[in-house]
């Protein structure tokens, strides 16, 4: 069956920052509107205090950028902008610009699911610097953020030590798009369903979901509420068992599920949502199994995350199943990722490439120049190191890797020992579409397979090892070059 998956019915074009406006009619009035540019996307540090994350909203970034085009409603709106004299902020001449403005751009990309780290450049943009300049805004807000829940659904996962976790965060998310984002991301991060049905419907994301504690409130015992939940969806028998007493409501669930059982139906699972959930799963395991029910699961959901999951665990809990929601849907602990975009190469009509820098007080903070590439290096026993380095320079057959942050951690590669991949690989040439972005379950597994790659110091979830992921030498030294000229 087909559906409709455009969630967004009108033009998403000015889903912009008003400086990127300004700065390309600066671009035009000053006629660099047709200079050619470079610009990556990449972020300065993992989230969580972990050691790696998880690249995602690649494509979101394609269906912006295939349905990009000003239209008259666009064009009509920026006609009602003033500055601070009441003029119009833009001349007449530069909107039809704009109206008549095709997005020629080469878009290279870290395909959604690999585990990335920071400085790297996940995205890559070249084409006409107004064209570039205007995609800045919304390529980081769709990366951002989906590349952060992909990333703590990966954590939470890995914590869950191989047991399905369902994300459960559609009340507690940022907005309507907040919440479809993060139910897309949390998949691919390796969450096994969602509760949001509407993601389920765009998405393809397995849906998943039982009755609330309203459900059993309004009936006049716990009892009478199972009984009548189990006559209704007798497929779907979870019973959330904690309205009143928890354990006697696992009796009672109980005592329903024998009520199934001799309808040809048997009870799935129990919920715990409140409580002392290593205690009181250990207890209610035990009245499901001298009960006659050891296949039933135990759900738990209560503000969950990997840390808290990972103590569960290590309490002996007899959870099976993990719903997890405010935590994983608004990345509770680091509400954003950090990502930038910056200028690092720029060129006149028929010129050479202009390396550029960004300086800043803080070395953080200082972009990478060049047209950059990422290449992964790996042995029989997973990811070595990746290298960070310029196509016109090029890739040494056996090179050196530099920590943009500490010019004193350093790492030898001899290439010809390992076997390696270029990350980014070409999505669009001149606005075309050129890569077919996969399935979402591929994507997922995807996630998996990277993971099962990295070192299991770089996976846990404190104090990591820190991954070799640095600067090609030649590049280190010409941005070490530029820096001190840009302070001369």
């Amino acid at each position: 069956m087909n559906f409709k998956t455009d969630l967004y019915r009108s033009s998403l074009t000015l889903l912009t920052d008003l400086y990127q406006i300004t700065m390309a009619y600066g671009y035009w009035k000053s006629g660099r509107n047709n200079d050619e540019a470079v610009f990556n996307l990449s972020f300065r540090g993992n989230p969580f205090n972990g050691g790696y994350s998880v690249a995602c909203g690649l494509s979101h970034v394609m269906d912006y950028l295939s349905n990009l085009k000003f239209d008259e409603t666009d064009i009509d709106y920026l006609g009602t902008l003033h500055g601070n004299d009441q003029k119009p902020l833009f001349e007449k001449e530069f909107l039809e610009y704009l109206r008549d403005m095709e997005f020629k751009l080469d878009v290279d990309a870290i395909p959604e699911g690999t585990v990335v780290f920071a400085h790297e450049p996940l995205i890559r943009v070249k084409g006409s610097l107004l064209a570039c300049q205007l995609v800045e805004s919304p390529f980081l807000n769709m990366v951002n953020f989906q590349t952060l829940i992909a990333t703590k659904a990966a954590r939470i996962c890995q914590s869950a030590q191989g047991e399905p976790v369902v994300e459960f965060g559609l009340r507690r998310a940022q907005g309507i798009d907040g919440s479809l984002s993060a139910s897309r991301a949390a998949y691919i991060g390796g969450c096994t369903a969602t509760s949001n049905v509407l993601a389920g419907k765009l998405f393809g994301i397995p849906v998943k979901g039982t009755h609330a504690h309203s459900w059993v409130m309004s009936f006049d015992d716990e009892l009478s509420a199972f009984d009548a939940y189990a006559k209704a969806l007798s497929n779907n028998c979870i019973f959330l068992v904690d309205t009143y007493d928890t354990l006697e409501g696992v009796r009672n669930a109980v005592e329903i599920g024998r009520r199934l059982r001799k309808t040809g139906h048997e009870m799935v699972g129990i919920r715990l949502d409140s409580g002392d959930l290593a205690y009181l799963s250990i207890e209610a395991r035990k009245i499901l199994d001298e009960a006659g029910f050891p296949k039933v699961a135990i759900v738990a959901t209560n503000d969950l995350d990997e840390h808290l999951i990972s103590s569960l665990k290590q309490q002996g809990a007899t959870i099976a199943v993990w719903g997890v929601g405010t935590k994983l849907v608004t990345a509770y602990d680091q509400p954003a990722l950090g990502g930038v975009y910056k200028l690092s190469a720029i060129r006149r009509e028929g010129g050479d490439w202009q390396y550029k820098v960004k300086l800043s007080e803080q070395s953080l903070k200082t972009s990478t120049p060049g047209i950059l590439q990422v290449r992964r290096f790996r042995d029989e026993n997973g990811y070595v190191a990746d290298m960070i380095y310029d196509t016109l320079i090029g890739a040494p057959d056996k090179p050196t890797i530099i920590d943009p942050m500490d010019p004193f951690r350093r790492k030898e590669l001899d290439s010809s020992n390992l076997e390696h991949e270029d990350l980014l690989v070409p999505v669009f040439r001149g606005g075309r579409k050129v890569y077919e972005q996969p399935a979402l379950d591929e994507i997922r597994q995807r996630t998996i397979s990277q993971l099962k790659n990295l070192h299991q110091g770089i996976r846990r979830l404190d104090n990591p090892h820190s991954y070799p992921a640095g600067l090609e030498q030649r590049l280190y030294d010409l941005k070490m070059k530029l820096i001190l000229d840009a302070r001369a």
